[in-house]
This record gives C-alpha cells, sequence and structure tokens, in this order.
C-alpha cells in the first residue's frame, strides 16, 4: 500500500472514530434533550446534570491521557473507547433510570476522551512519523461530521421512533463507525520505517506560558459547553422557533466540518496563537446573538459561527499540544483537556439550575460568553512560550 494511500485510510479512521466517540456518544444527547424531557420525563435541571457527569467521564479520560506515555497501551485504551462508545449509547435507550443514565453518560465521557486524546494523538504522532505536516484540520472534520449526521438522525426519526428507539438507532450507526475507526489506524508497533522517538524533539512552553493557556482554554470550555449542550432546547424555546432547534444544530455540525481547515490556513498566517485569538473573539457572538438578537436568521448565524469557533479552538490548541511535544503529544493534550474538562463539569450544572429557576436560558448564555470573552483578555497577554526556538508551525507567515 502507497503512503498516501496509508495516510488517507489513517486520517478516515480518525474522521469515523470521531464521529462515533464524539459525535455519537457525546453530541447524540443535544438533539435528544428535548426529546428525552418530553417522553422520559427528564427535568431541565437534570438535563444539565447528566451533561456534567458526562463532562466528569472525560475529564477522567483526559487524566488517564496524560498520565500515560506507552504507545501500545493508549491503542488498546483507544480501541476499547470505541466499544464504550457503541455500548453506552445503546443500553441509554434500555432505561429510564437516572442513575444508570448518569452511570452511562460518565462511560460515554470516558470513551470520548479516548477517541480525542489518544485517537488524535496517535494519528498525529503517525503524521509526523511519516513526514506528513502535522495539520489535523481533516481529522478533526469528524466531529463536524457526527455532529450532522445526529441532526438528521434525530430530525428522521422524531415522527417515527420513540426517544428509547432513538438510541438504539444510534448505536447501529456507532457500530458501522467502529469497523474503519479500528482497522484502518495502524496499532503504534507497525510504524516501520517511520522516525523514531528520539528524532522528535519536544518543544514544551515554559511554565507561565502554559498556566494562561489553560485558563485561557478553561473559560473557552465554559463558553463552549453551554450551547453544545443546550442549543437545541435553548432555540426551540425563543418565541417562533419552536422545532428549530435540530436544524440549528446540524448547521453548528456543517460549519464545524470545514472548520480546523479553515483555522489551519489562519495559522500558516497568523500563527497559531494569533488565530487563536481571531477565533476566540467570534465566538463572543456566536454565544450571544439568539438572546441578543431573537429570530431565525440570528440563530443560522450564531450556529454557523459557534460551530466554526468552537471546533477552530479545540484544533488549534490540540496541534499546538502536538507541536510542543511530538514525541508525546497525548500528555500536553490531556493536560489542556483537564482545564476544558473542569469547565464542562461545572458549567452545564450551574446553567441546568439557572434554567429551571427562570424558565429560560438567557442568563446561561450571557455567562458563557463573558467566560469566553475572559479567556480572550488572556490570550492577549500572552506570548509564543516555547522555552526553546518556537517551533515553525507555531510561527504565523
Amino acid at each position: 500500500m502507497t503512503q498516501p494511500a496509508s495516510r488517507l485510510k489513517v486520517l478516515l479512521s480518525g474522521i469515523f472514530s470521531l464521529m462515533l466517540t464524539l459525535g455519537i456518544a457525546r453530541f447524540a444527547y443535544t438533539p435528544l434533550l428535548p426529546v428525552m424531557i418530553r417522553e422520559a420525563g427528564l427535568g431541565l435541571g437534570w438535563g444539565g446534570g447528566l451533561a456534567t457527569v458526562n463532562y466528569a467521564g472525560y475529564l477522567c479520560g483526559a487524566l488517564i491521557a496524560a498520565s500515560i506515555s506507552d504507545p501500545g497501551l493508549k491503542d488498546r485504551l483507544y480501541r476499547a473507547g470505541l466499544l464504550t462508545a457503541i455500548v453506552t449509547t445503546g443500553a441509554m435507550g434500555l432505561t429510564d433510570n437516572l442513575i444508570l443514565w448518569s452511570l452511562l453518560r460518565f462511560f460515554s465521557g470516558l470513551a470520548s476522551a479516548a477517541g480525542l486524546l489518544l485517537g488524535s494523538g496517535l494519528v498525529l504522532n503517525w503524521l509526523i512519523r511519516h513526514g506528513f505536516k502535522s495539520e489535523l484540520g481533516i481529522h478533526f472534520a469528524g466531529i463536524g461530521l457526527g455532529m450532522v449526521l445526529c441532526a438528521l438522525a434525530v430530525e428522521l426519526m422524531a415522527a417515527h421512533l420513540s426517544w428509547d428507539q432513538q438510541w438504539l438507532v444510534f448505536t447501529l450507526l456507532g457500530a458501522v463507525l467502529a469497523v474503519p475507526a479500528w482497522a484502518w489506524l495502524p496499532p503504534p508497533s507497525s510504524f516501520t520505517g517511520a522516525a523514531r522517538a528520539n528524532d522528535l524533539p519536544d518543544n514544551p512552553p515554559e511554565r507561565l506560558f502554559m498556566i494562561l493557556f489553560m485558563a485561557s482554554y478553561f473559560f473557552a470550555g465554559v463558553g463552549y459547553v453551554v450551547s453544545a449542550t443546550f442549543i437545541v432546547a435553548i432555540i426551540d424555546d425563543l418565541p417562533g422557533l419552536a422545532g428549530q432547534g435540530t436544524w440549528t444544530f446540524m448547521i453548528i455540525g456543517l460549519a464545524a466540518a470545514p472548520a480546523c481547515i479553515v483555522w489551519d490556513l489562519a495559522a500558516r498566517r497568523l500563527g497559531h496563537l494569533g488565530a487563536l485569538r481571531l477565533a476566540y473573539a467570534l465566538h463572543i457572538p456566536a454565544v450571544l446573538l439568539p438572546v441578543l438578537v431573537p429570530g431565525l436568521a440570528s440563530a443560522m448565524v450564531s450556529a454557523v459561527l459557534f460551530g466554526m469557533t468552537f471546533l477552530g479552538i479545540v484544533s488549534l490548541v490540540l496541534t499546538m499540544a502536538g507541536l510542543y511535544y511530538p514525541s508525546r503529544p497525548a500528555r500536553m493534550m490531556g493536560r489542556m483537556t483537564i482545564s476544558y474538562g473542569v469547565a464542562q463539569i461545572l458549567a452545564p450544572a450551574i446553567v441546568g439550575r439557572l434554567a429551571g429557576a427562570s424558565g429560560h436560558y438567557n442568563a446561561g448564555l450571557f455567562l458563557a460568553a463573558g467566560a469566553v470573552a475572559v479567556g480572550f483578555v488572556i490570550l492577549l497577554t500572552m506570548q509564543r512560550g516555547a522555552a526553546g526556538p518556537v517551533p515553525h508551525d507555531l510561527r504565523g507567515g
């Protein structure tokens, strides 16, 4: 098999793994949340609580990813994550017990971390070792495509299947995606003819840079998780927009699919840090538009901006982690995701309670936008931050 064909299969395996572990195991819950509230008796507060539990699992997965260095173990855990994503998705449709739902959402969070952190690290490591550009834009398109898949599936199933039957359909879709995700990513032991670990020198950032970087990513996590968790319910609750939430979620996915490629190109001109600042700046109106300018057009613009920016932020941050630590990218990816994950644990529960008390999500959206603004200000204070020579891919121009 030629190298270009190998590269295509590796990238496709990453795309399909993200469609399963992020798109289905994580994001199927978002368009299904209003259905579960209507049909399964799930309250607004518990809706946010289940999201919090999911992110707790994700955070635990990030801690695991940051603590292991053995490539073989990473590969085994990645594959375990694929199986866990399928099992936890199917089991969601087999019970209406809140305790069991919480356990399932926790383990689906672990699966999401395995797909995003371990899977992305394995793909990035393979690309670098085989002499390809260390850009993950194509790989991260799997998140947006997974969101589109979920939105379309729920829209097609809504009139015909109950909430529990829809979870089971997602399980079948996930099983199909798992086959190429498993088979097309070579195990690390098969990297024959590739660069050795000592040919990939690390270039760690300075301590202050790292602290500020993690702080800014924490606030981005607050901004992301509020809309990502509640956007369908938010749009459906706005005057005149009942039933438009799922379509809005699909537009977010469509905008997210090419977003990482666009931000890869922006990073070439602005540098990764400059591109990241721009993504934060655009993310603020993406969060606020639905409440500031009610209406379908505003919701659609918000969806496009949100899809483009939230995934761009994740892609840029994780790519920077890989460039600072090419020999062990999952370690810094895990540390950054811990910061992002803490925000995702705290914010949904807070916003769920605010929504339960007020009957709407306005306060939550203002909280989210304010958090992104704080993260943007932190980014403005940061320099490039490498302890040694700045990797070429981190510089603009």
